[in-house]
């Protein structure tokens, strides 16, 4: 049986996630730094197919710059994508849940 549209797009949403997150963790960091990261993240996500919007905003207040930098973590991560697949719209997020970076389709809708 073939995915529905909605099941499509929410997997579109899985593969922009993960890309997201494996690509950019442990990427160096420092508040200076983090605007354009977060720039360069979303563009590098914006870039693959059915993605219609991305926000990164690294959380630069929280960083832990003991030593003027840290490595990227989801932690210090709140990302929102807007996933656009044939007729369907995903709304998903990423942020800290009891320690984790958790990534959570918020609603799917028809266009």
């Amino acid at each position: 049986m073939d995915p529905t549209d909605a099941e499509a797009a929410c997997f579109e949403a899985g593969i922009k996630f993960g890309t997201l997150y494996h690509q950019f963790a442990g990427t160096p960091v420092s508040p200076a730094s983090a605007d354009s990261l977060a720039v360069a993240m979303e563009e590098a996500i914006e870039n693959q197919p059915f993605c219609a919007d991305c926000s990164v905003d690294i959380l630069a207040d929280e960083l832990d710059t003991t030593h003027d930098y840290t490595e990227l973590t989801g932690e210090y991560m709140e990302v929102r994508m807007r996933i656009e697949y044939e007729d369907q719209v995903v709304h998903t997020e990423m942020a800290m849940e009891e320690g984790y970076p958790l990534m959570r389709v918020v609603d799917v809708v028809e266009r």
